[in-house]
């Protein structure tokens, strides 16, 4: 212990993160000279190379990433002896939560958020982000406080919970033909309108023709399966639209039953079942190892987590 330098612990999660002495040295605010010598003194301490270079850039070895989650965990329960023990104090609290939230839990979750907050904590500043805006290594470095989405996997040094399930449902004009008997073979004989965006990063455009149903989403990855494939006509990102766009007496709006629901009553739509089986998701909200301490934090994760607890009963 004698060796030991708790900054090194720091130097290797951000080497590790970044896999770059350059952008490691400009994460910390530091010069690329002194990455360089703490990479050494972590070579040295541990007896291995830690980053070597190979054809892909700087590559971990296979000790290094055994010490990384280590490592993650140690700097977390550090950060969490270092911070204030006082009570979070929202209602006079003027701080600024960064919150990626996907399409659906903005129709959804957001509004409940923000009337609870108006009225408990109204100093608080939120900014939510849309999927776009954020990759995961923002929300492991903490520039963002959490993400709210539907993950299909999430990297194993985050924490998550699940918020809520849900199934799908689907909307239609109540003039709309199909309505006469609407089963499997009617659904199908329909134009539909698909909306989807839950992945994080930069989206891109759909093209029906070479698309797998695995890409185009739960609806019709199930479909798919069961031998069967819907005719999309329109293909939208928001979960705002589909009210709107299903007002057309000859489209199916098929999406997640407490956005239905909602739009339902808005649009003077019918909203009617699935006529086959589609697998349930889950919402999930997940967020850093270096924020889960954080008073501030831990106080907002609840507030979301009982507005979706009221919500997950309807």
């Amino acid at each position: 212990m004698d060796r030991f330098d708790l900054n090194l612990l720091i130097y290797l999660d951000v080497l590790l993160r970044e896999r770059s002495v350059t952008k490691a040295a400009q994460a910390l605010g530091i010069t690329q000279p002194a990455m360089s010598n703490g990479l050494k003194r972590l070579r040295e301490l541990f007896g291995d190379p830690v980053l070597v270079r190979t054809s892909d850039g700087m590559s971990a070895t296979e000790r290094a990433l055994q010490l990384q989650p280590l490592v993650r965990n140690i700097l977390a329960e550090v950060d969490s002896a270092v911070q204030p023990t006082g009570k979070f104090e929202a209602d006079i609290s003027e701080s600024v939560f960064r919150i990626m939230v996907s399409d659906y839990a903005e129709a959804t979750l957001v509004p409940a958020m923000v009337k609870r907050l108006r009225r408990e904590a109204p100093g608080i500043i939120l900014d939510f982000l849309t999927p776009s805006d954020v990759t995961y290594k923002d929300v492991e470095q903490g520039k963002v406080d959490m993400a709210i989405n539907r993950f299909d996997q999430l990297p194993q040094s985050f924490h998550q919970k699940t918020l809520w399930r849900d199934d799908f449902s689907c909307l239609v004009n109540p003039s709309n033909p199909v309505l006469k008997n609407f089963c499997l073979k009617g659904y199908l004989s329909a134009n539909h309108i698909w909306v989807s965006k839950t992945g994080m990063g930069v989206g891109t455009g759909v093209n029906p023709s070479k698309d797998k149903a695995v890409q185009l989403g739960w609806v019709d990855e199930a479909l798919s399966k069961a031998g069967f494939k819907r005719n999309i006509s329109v293909f939208t990102r928001h979960y705002q639209m589909p009210a709107l766009l299903a007002m057309n007496n000859d489209l199916i709006a098929t999406l997640p039953t407490k956005v239905a629901r909602m739009q339902a009553l808005t649009g003077d739509l019918k909203m009617v079942d699935a006529p086959y089986d589609i697998p349930e998701f889950e919402l999930k909200m997940a967020w850093s190892p270096l924020l889960h301490h954080n008073p501030s934090h831990r106080w907002m994760r609840t507030l979301i987590a009982e507005e979706s607890e009221k919500l997950a009963q309807h």
